[in-house]
C-alpha cells in the first residue's frame, strides 16, 4: 500500500478524487444536456461510470483502510448505483499487503498490558490473514489461561496501528462529500446521503469495535447452542480488548474447497444445503445472522461423533445484522410471496415493510417481478447457464432500471440481508451447481405457514365477525334510512320499499355466509398439509355457512 502521509494529505487526495468525478458529473449530466448535447453525454455514460469504478477501486488498494470497506459497501448499493460501478466494485478485496511485527507487538502489548510472550505460550509473528482493518496471527496459550478455558490453540486479531484515525479522517471526508451531493435535486430526491453515511460509521466503528465482535460470536454460540449442525469459537476475554480479540483456533477444512471436503468423505452437495438451511434459519427464525458468509469465514469441521458427521463453523463476526420484528415480519412475507412466485404479493410485501414509499407508482415494478418469475422461478444455477445471455442481459438491464426509478431507500439492516443472501448464494452454487436457492426457501416458506396458520384463522375469523356485526346491523340502519325518509315529508308513496330492503338484507347474509363457506373450505385445505386435525375441522365447519347461503336463496325464491 502507497504511504500517504499525514491525516491531512489522506483527506486532500479523497476530496481531491470526489470534486474530479463529481465536476465531470456535473459537466456530462448538467451542462451539456443544457446544451443540446444530451445525446451525446448519455452514449458515454457506461464508459464514464466504468472508469470512476476503476479508479476508485486503484485509490481504495493504494489508501486501504475504511476506503475499501467504502468500496464494498457501494457494491451493494444496487439500488442506488448503475451497474458499471458495483460490477467494478464487487471484486474489491482485502488487496493491502500486512503491517510489520514490530507495530502490531507494541499496540497488542499495550492493550493487554503484559509483553506477548507473557500474554501467550507462543505468538507466530506470520499472520494468516491481513486486511485493511486488522491481522490474525495464530497462538497458543499459557497453561494456567488454557486449564481455565478448555483449550490451548487460538487465534489472535490485532488492529491496524492507527485505523481510528484513519476511519474518522475518511468519515470528515465522506460527510463532506454527502453534503455536496445533497444539494443535487435529482440525487436528494433518490437518497439521503448524509444518513446514508451516518450508517455507514455506525457499521465501520462497530466492525473495528473487538469487543463488540466477542459478544457477537458468544451470542451466535448461544442461538446454536443445540444445533449440531453449526459451531463458532469461544472468545478468551482475559486476552481480548477493544483492540485485540483472543478467540478458539476453529480453523477446519474452507467451505469452498470441494477436493478437501471429498477427501475427508463429506459430500459438497449436502454442505450447501445445510449452509443455505442455516442461514436462513437466521434471518427468518433468529434475526441475528452473519452478514459476511464468505468462504473465508465458513469452515467445514469434520465430526465423526454427530449424526452428519461434520460441523460448518462459523467465523469472524464483526459484520452482523439485527432485524427488527418489524422487518422480520416483512421478510417473512417476502418469503411466503417468493414461494408463491407472487409477483404483486411481493411487491405488498415490500411496501408494508416501508421499503417502498406509500405514494410509489408501483405497476412497473410488479410486471417486472412478475416477470422475474415466470421467466426464472424455481430455475437453480444450471438451469440458469442454458438461458441466452442476450435475454438475461436484457432483462437484468430492465430490471435495474426499475429498481432505480423506484422511490425507496434500502436501509441498512436491508443491505446486509441481501449481501448475506447472495453471498450465501454463490457458495451454495459453487458447492453444487444444481443447487436451487427456490427448493432451499420452501421449507422455511412451508414452516411460516405452519407458524403462522393459528394467527392467520384468527384474523380471518375476526374479519369474518366484523362483517357479521355490520350485516347484523344492516336492518337497524335500513329502518332508520326509512325514518328519514317519513320525515322528510317525502309526498311520492313507495308500498314495496320495505320488502325491497329486506330482501337486501337477506341477500348482504348470503354473501356473508358465502365468504366465510369459501374462507374457512380454503383455509381447511391449506392448512390440513400441516395440522390435518384443524384443517379437517376447518372444512367441515364450511358446510354450515354453506348451507345458510343455500336454504336462504330458496326462501328468497320462494317469497
Amino acid at each position: 500500500m502507497t504511504d500517504v502521509r499525514g491525516r491531512g494529505a489522506r483527506y486532500r487526495r479523497i476530496m481531491f478524487f470526489a470534486a474530479r468525478n463529481i465536476a465531470q458529473e456535473w459537466w456530462f449530466g448538467l451542462i451539456l444536456p443544457r446544451m443540446g448535447l444530451g445525446a451525446f453525454a448519455r452514449r458515454g455514460q457506461a464508459a464514464r461510470f466504468a472508469r470512476i469504478a476503476q479508479r476508485f477501486h486503484v485509490l481504495a488498494v493504494e489508501l486501504g483502510g475504511l476506503m475499501i470497506k467504502v468500496g464494498q459497501f457501494l457494491s451493494s448499493r444496487l439500488d442506488v448505483l448503475p451497474p458499471e460501478i458495483t460490477g467494478e466494485l464487487e471484486s474489491l478485496q482485502d488487496e493491502v499487503p500486512p503491517v510489520p511485527i514490530e507495530p502490531i507487538t507494541r499496540l497488542a502489548e499495550a492493550e493487554l498490558g503484559v509483553p506477548l510472550e507473557r500474554a501467550y505460550a507462543f505468538f507466530d509473528p506470520e499472520p494468516v490473514a491481513a486486511a485493511s482493518l486488522g491481522q490474525v496471527h495464530r497462538a497458543r496459550l499459557v497453561p494456567a489461561d488454557a486449564a481455565q478455558v478448555g483449550f490451548t490453540d487460538v487465534v489472535v486479531k490485532i488492529q491496524r496501528p492507527g485505523i481510528d484515525e484513519i476511519i474518522e479522517t475518511d468519515l470528515s471526508a465522506l460527510r463532506r462529500i454527502a453534503r455536496w451531493l445533497n444539494r443535487v435535486k435529482f440525487i436528494a430526491a433518490r437518497v439521503d446521503l448524509p444518513e446514508l453515511v451516518e450508517e455507514f460509521a455506525t457499521t465501520s466503528r462497530q466492525e473495528v469495535d473487538y469487543l463488540n465482535e466477542a459478544r457477537n460470536a458468544e451470542r451466535f454460540r448461544q442461538n446454536f447452542a443445540d444445533d449440531s449442525r453449526v459451531d463458532a469459537p469461544e472468545a478468551v476475554w482475559e486476552r481480548t480488548t477493544r483492540r485485540v480479540l483472543t478467540l478458539s483456533d476453529v480453523t477446519a477444512i474452507k467451505i469452498n474447497d470441494t477436493t478437501a471436503l471429498e477427501a475427508a468423505g463429506v459430500s459438497p452437495a449436502d454442505v450447501a444445503d445445510a449452509f443455505a438451511a442455516v442461514m436462513f434459519e437466521q434471518l427468518f427464525i433468529d434475526g441475528f445472522f452473519h452478514a459476511d458468509p464468505h468462504p473465508g469465514n465458513i469452515f467445514v469441521t469434520p465430526r465423526p461423533a454427530t449424526a452428519r458427521g461434520w460441523t460448518l463453523t462459523f467465523v469472524d463476526f464483526g459484520m452482523m445484522g439485527e432485524i427488527p420484528d418489524t422487518l422480520r415480519r416483512g421478510l417473512q412475507r417476502v418469503l411466503l410471496a417468493v414461494a408463491a412466485r407472487n409477483g404483486k404479493s411481493m411487491v405488498t410485501a415490500i411496501r408494508q415493510m416501508g421499503v417502498l414509499l406509500p405514494s410509489a407508482d408501483s405497476v412497473q415494478l410488479e410486471k417486472a417481478m412478475s416477470e422475474l418469475f415466470s421467466r426464472f422461478g424455481g430455475m437453480g444455477v444450471a438451469d440458469l447457464q442454458k438461458v441466452d445471455p442476450r435475454e438475461f442481459e436484457d432483462f437484468a438491464h430492465r430490471f435495474g432500471e426499475v429498481m432505480r426509478t423506484m422511490p425507496f431507500q434500502l436501509p441498512e439492516n436491508f443491505l446486509l440481508i441481501i449481501r448475506a443472501v447472495s453471498v450465501m448464494s454463490g457458495v451454495c452454487s459453487g458447492l453444487n451447481p444444481r443447487f436451487n436457492i427456490w427448493h432451499a426457501v420452501e421449507p422455511y416458506a412451508q414452516r411460516l405457514l405452519r407458524d403462522q396458520g393459528g394467527s392467520a384463522v384468527r384474523t380471518f375469523a375476526q374479519q369474518a365477525l366484523t362483517a357479521l356485526t355490520v350485516t347484523a346491523r344492516l336492518p337497524e340502519r335500513l329502518d332508520g334510512l326509512v325514518s328519514l325518509l317519513d320525515e322528510g315529508r317525502l309526498n311520492a308513496q313507495v308500498p314495496s320499499m320495505d320488502r325491497r330492503l329486506r330482501r337486501l338484507e337477506r341477500s348482504a347474509r348470503r354473501v356473508v355466509s358465502a365468504v366465510l363457506f369459501a374462507g374457512l373450505l380454503i383455509g381447511g385445505i391449506v392448512l390440513r398439509p400441516a395440522d390435518p386435525v384443524f384443517g379437517t375441522v376447518l372444512m367441515t365447519v364450511s358446510a354450515l355457512p354453506l348451507l345458510h347461503a343455500l336454504l336462504a336463496g330458496f326462501a328468497d325464491r320462494s317469497g
